[in-house]
Parts: structure tokens; sequence; C-alpha cells
């Protein structure tokens, strides 16, 4: 197995039975920097390595199968690979699936011992996609999209010295019927779907980890975790743990910003009208677990092979 460059073992050895994990010691570019291919960077909104790595080795063990059903460039696989666990990915934007396969192509060229595979697909019909996998899964970690844009890159006029802010790299897609594009409820009761798929994937007292993060909206506060949280319960699944990921680093004194530029303005904005507002520097891990005597899955669907439906490829390095 290939170690983490920001000494993942060391995390777990300090926080493992604490609710905080100082996952953000590193910036998430110098985290990616060699173990990930340069298109990863293009994508707006990467779930964090170190994140990724804290939960596989946390949640699972070597050998055992771990799933993204929306795994975007592929961070849940390609640290799953490095730590030895089996990977499956889902991920419905084509483009992405490729960068997902050349990241899995480059772990195993650095030594990662565990097999990785993407399918392009759309995760609401997981349980059909990876039917072959109903009862086998240890893991499922994920994190569902935050509309169809992000803050992506961004350079301000100070950092340019011109005039205007230019951003980019700051699309999920322009398909429409990505989830990143619907409203909030109707975005919720996809990723409910897919948690429901992904309940009949998993082993009985099998776990689910969602990383998600609250958002502003017209400056009002979006509090996603708990929209996630009632649905995943809504979807059969027992809630089990919260914890908090930080995206900032921890100094001696003092913590580390990593925010984006976009954050801080809201905050700054709202601390200049009287209401202090905070740049969010954390993510919340929720753990939910299938119950351990959760019933059979009956009348499993045929596998579907590489010669199926078009929403249905396997993409392969």
């Amino acid at each position: 197995m290939n170690p983490s460059p920001w000494e993942w073992e060391g995390l777990k050895s300090t926080h493992e039975i604490t609710s905080v994990w100082a996952t953000g010691q590193k910036q998430s570019r110098a985290q990616r920097n060699g173990r990930y291919v340069p298109e990863a960077m293009r994508h707006p909104a990467k779930m964090l390595p170190a994140i990724a790595a804290m939960v596989i080795g946390t949640y699972s063990r070597p050998g055992e199968l771990v799933v993204d059903p929306m795994c975007g460039i592929g961070t849940t696989l390609v640290e799953a690979v490095h730590l030895g666990r089996r990977a499956v990915g889902v991920e419905f934007e084509e483009r992405w699936a490729k960068v997902a396969v050349a990241g899995l192509a480059l772990a195993e060229r650095q030594g990662a011992t565990g097999p990785g595979r993407v399918i392009s697909g759309d995760a609401r019909a997981i349980g059909r996609l990876l039917a072959e996998l109903a009862r086998r899964v240890a893991l499922v970690l994920t994190s569902p999209p935050y509309g169809a844009m992000t803050h992506g890159h961004v350079r301000s006029t100070r950092d340019s010295g011109k005039a205007g802010i230019r951003k980019w790299n700051h699309r999920y897609s322009r398909d429409r019927a990505n989830l990143a594009h619907r409203s909030l409820p109707d975005l919720l009761e996809g990723f409910g779907r897919i948690l429901e798929g992904c309940g009949e994937l998993l082993r009985p007292g099998g776990a689910v980890a969602v990383t998600v993060r609250p958002y502003r909206l017209h400056g009002e506060l979006v509090d996603l975790p708990g929209c996630v949280l009632e649905v995943g319960q809504a979807s059969g699944l027992e809630f089990a743990d919260r914890i908090a990921c930080l995206l900032c680093g921890v100094g001696e004194r003092r913590l580390l910003n990593r925010s984006s530029f976009f954050q801080l303005h809201e905050a700054r904005r709202g601390w200049a009208r009287g209401l202090p507002i905070h740049a969010i520097a954390h993510e919340d891990l929720l753990i939910f677990r299938k119950p351990a005597d959760g019933p059979l899955v009956e009348g499993a669907t045929p596998r579907v092979t590489s010669s199926g439906t078009a929403d249905d490829k396997r993409i392969r390095a």
C-alpha cells in the first residue's frame, strides 16, 4: 500500500476517538500534487483526500469493498486503492469518469494494491448498475452536489491587477439531467434514492459516510448537512455518528485559513452590516449504518454488462 503524503496514519492515531479530524493541515492542491492526474484539479467540488483516507481507514479494512455512487474525479477510489481496498465508483458525467479512470491508472503505477473500476451512469439506479455487489459492500463514501456551479478557481483584482473577478473550473456540467441542476427538494429526493440503492449494496452493519457542508444562498445559510441527515434516516439507514473534518489548518497558535474568496467576501459583508457571519472551515461527516438485522434483498437484478444500455458504460483505463 502506498502511504498518504499527509501522514494519514499519524492523523488517525491522534484523532481515532475524537469527533474533530485535522484533515486540512495541507491545502487541497498539496494533498493532490503528484498523487492525482492534473485534470483532477478542474473539478469544481472535490472531496479532500485526507478526509477520504481517514474515512476509508476507519470504516473499512484492507481487501474490503468501497463504493462511491457520485465519484467525480475519483478521490474516494484513489485513496481506497492506495489503502488496499477494492473500489467501485459511479459517475454521471463521462468527462469526470474518464479522469477518475486516469487517476486509478496513476495509483496503480505508484504501487496501489487495490483494484478499482468506474461506471458512467446515473447513481439513482445504482441498485441496478451494481446489482452484482448486493450485500457485499463494506463502505459507501460520497458527497452530494452543491448546485450547478460552485466557487471553482477565482482570481480577484488584487491577484491579477485587472478590474473584476475571473472564475473558471466552476461548473459540474451543463447536462440538465444532472442532480446538480435540480432545486434543493429535487436534489434531496434524488440523493435519497441513491442512498436507498446503496443500502441494497451494503452488507449488514456496513457504513455510509457522507461529507457535506452548509452553504449560503443569497446570504441565507442552507443547512444541507441537516437535510442529508433526514434523508439518510428516511432511506432506512441508522444515524451513527457526526464528525467535523477541518478544512483549515491547525497552527501553533491559530487556525490557518483555507476558505475560498467568496466565503470570505460573504463573511466580511456580514460583519460590515453588524451581522457576524463566519466562513465555513469544516465538512460535516455524517455516518450511517445499515441495520445488522436488515432484510435480505430479494429478486436481484441480472448483472448489466458493458453491452448494456447507453447510460451504463464501463470506463476503463
